[in-house]
């Protein structure tokens, strides 16, 4: 008789759900997770000073908040709350403007000025429909669709490259930043085939479920999950590196929430000859350069949509963007460089105050070994006042690449 029914080798947020999943079912399920904590990328941790919580991979939750998955679970009887900024995005644009997204489809068409019926247009009957077209995005690619009309909607769309959409739909650099700035969340080059479908789901989901954070950090959808999980009955067993399946307890199942190469390395013996080569050949994309900053004062934006808003894009004007998104599978730098990933166009920047400085007099008087440095001279082009313009705020960066290729999103 097997030690478990199943084993789940990698606690991140896939690893954990399929484990929830398998629990829910009446399963004995042990869950493997090589850190010290459950989480993965969405783990959040004090890294710069004490009482600044700071995610450690992904921040911004919009397919979360709309997992069709996720709706089924009830994580707010284990602590998860969702946080909803003023406004989803803003992109600054340079001389105290910036392009922004609204929770309302309709608010957002009238800030976007010439572009606002356009826009409409491209996001309106995706939203008016959104949990089908969850239902259908989020199925093998290959499927029978129940809602083919909009799926096939979508498909044109989303395979149709972001600048050639861009240019075909608006006339602004606002429109176009703002959409492109969210389809670089692909993590690609603007130019390549289905980048666009994140910036139409994004966009879409920004006007259905908002661009919200969990109160606390992504670390608090980790601990909803985990915690619920151990209630059906789950173990969690941490700080347990696998080399390989021989390793593991007994079971009815194994799942690896692991990498290619890692699951080349823990099962490599046990798989398919052809499908060891399949594994051995795949082609990781680029990486996420992520810095932590503790902040003494929000960031001084010169534009007011950018105060409000849980994410910032800050990236080149929108006729660079598609250049700018090229250069790292290249290996080359752009001139001006673009702070959130070398592959995409955007840094993401989730800063509200409630989420980028923590209450009481730290927020607002940190000491210790901060610095006062003056903004680049790129800061004006993207939105912040110079120095001799604001109240002096210090900053202590701590930058990081996340060991685990998780992309913040």
């Amino acid at each position: 008789m097997p030690d478990y029914d199943a084993v789940v080798v990698g606690a991140g947020p896939n690893g954990l759900s399929a484990a929830v999943e398998l629990a829910r079912a009446g399963w004995s399920v042990l869950l493997v997770e090589q850190a010290d904590t459950v989480g993965g990328a969405a783990r959040s941790a004090e890294v710069t000073r004490p009482g600044f919580v700071h995610d450690l991979g992904s921040a911004i939750h919009p397919l979360a908040a709309a997992s069709p998955f996720f709706r089924t679970l009830p994580l707010e009887e284990y602590g998860l709350s969702w946080v909803q900024p003023d406004l989803p995005l803003a992109h600054p644009l340079g001389d105290g403007r910036a392009a922004a997204m609204h929770r309302s489809l309709d608010r957002t068409a009238e800030h976007l000025g010439p572009d606002g019926a356009a826009y409409k247009r491209l996001l309106a009957p995706l939203a008016n429909r959104w949990r089908s077209l969850m239902e259908e995005v989020l199925q093998p690619v290959v499927h029978l669709p129940s809602a083919p009309l909009l799926l096939a909607r979508f498909g044109l769309r989303a395979l149709c490259p972001t600048p050639h959409l861009t240019r075909s739909l608006f006339r602004t650099d606002g429109a176009r930043a703002l959409f492109a700035g969210s389809a670089a969340h692909a993590a690609r080059p603007l130019s390549a085939p289905g980048v666009s479908a994140f910036g139409l789901l994004l966009h879409a989901a920004g006007h259905t479920v908002g661009w919200p954070f969990p109160e606390g950090g992504a670390g608090a959808l980790t601990h909803a999950l985990a915690a619920y999980f151990q209630d059906l009955g789950g173990e969690i067993q941490t700080n347990r590196r696998v080399d390989t399946l021989d390793a593991l307890p007994s079971a009815r199942a194994v799942l690896l929430g692991l990498t290619p190469r890692q699951i080349l390395r823990v099962a490599g013996s046990r798989l398919a000859p052809r499908y060891a080569r399949r594994l051995a050949r795949y082609r990781y994309g680029a990486a996420a350069f992520k810095i932590d900053y503790a902040l003494s004062d929000p960031i001084p934006w010169a534009a007011p949509a950018c105060r409000r808003a849980g994410t910032v894009h800050v990236g080149a004007p929108s006729t660079r963007l598609p250049r700018r998104s090229r250069r790292s599978p290249t290996a080359t730098s752009p001139t001006a460089p673009l702070s959130w990933s070398p592959s995409t166009a955007a840094s993401i920047l989730p800063a509200p105050p409630t989420a980028s400085t923590p209450p009481g007099p730290t927020a607002t008087s940190p000491t210790g070994h901060a610095s006062t440095p003056s903004p680049p001279s790129s800061a004006r082009s993207n939105g912040l006042r110079p120095a001799s313009e604001t109240p002096s705020w210090r900053v202590t960066p701590w930058a990081r690449r996340p060991s685990n290729g998780g992309t913040q999103t």
